[in-house]
């Protein structure tokens, strides 16, 4: 693994060119505070029973960087905007697909409030990634499920080299995340989270870089299997809380 200095700045929202950017501003970002750390926080407390890993691995991380987390549940998006350091979670934006978060403004409104989502296009093949580089190159960190989809197992599946194309095209990090759990806790199908308050735990890794010359498909392999180490290594104490 290679190590290397962010080359992008950290989003400021007195920057000229991005004072009233929605994703940079400092008003929405105060905003975001009261959304995400007091109400969908307080929501998530109330349902399950959070564990938290691994984030002084991420004191020294500055700049934009991509998570990457494998998927399994709803509680998924609204565990990492909850518990990554605040300093890195302020401007932090999740990819949503445009004909249906961003088709009414209600649901365009929640969704740009609480996860300062960015809208994809499924009918572009470009356009997407065009996007999520122009927010990473003012400074813009993003979440990603490189699975695509919930498992319906819980098990982590294949990981696609999308999210790692585009960290290292920007020479930024990728930030892997295991999330414990919350397959067990919210299951794909389900309407709401189990009742109990049943244990979930979110382990932040060491931020990876990609090593020069190599292809996204082997940065990626790299950073899944971080992502499969950190899942197993604390399960088994993440899923023993309150037996």
């Amino acid at each position: 693994m290679t190590s290397r200095v962010p080359t992008v700045k950290p989003a400021r929202s007195e920057d000229p060119d991005v004072r009233f950017d929605r994703y940079t501003s400092r008003w929405m970002a105060m905003a975001r505070f009261v959304a995400q750390r007091i109400l969908l926080s307080a929501v998530v407390r109330s349902v399950i029973s959070v564990r938290i890993l691994g984030r002084e691995r991420l004191a020294g991380l500055k700049g934009a960087f991509v998570v990457v987390a494998n998927h399994s549940s709803h509680l998924d998006a609204p565990l990492i905007f909850t518990t990554l350091p605040r300093r890195l979670a302020r401007y932090l934006s999740a990819g949503a697909a445009a004909d249906y978060f961003f088709d009414v403004k209600w649901r365009k409104g929640l969704t740009a409030l609480f996860f300062n989502a960015f809208p994809i296009h499924r009918s572009g093949v470009d356009r997407p990634a065009s996007e999520a580089r122009a927010l990473l190159r003012r400074g813009v960190p993003l979440l990603v499920f490189p699975e695509g989809t919930r498992s319906r197992t819980g098990r982590i599946g294949a990981f696609k080299s999308g999210a790692a194309a585009l960290a290292n095209s920007e020479s930024v990090p990728c930030v892997p995340v295991a999330i414990i759990g919350a397959s067990l806790a919210h299951p794909r199908g389900s309407k709401w989270p189990k009742p109990g308050r049943l244990p979930v735990g979110v382990v932040f890794g060491e931020p990876v870089w990609a090593e020069a010359g190599e292809p996204p498909a082997e940065y990626m392999r790299r950073v899944r299997g971080e992502v499969q180490r950190l899942h197993e290594e604390h399960a088994p104490a993440v899923l023993s809380q309150g037996r």
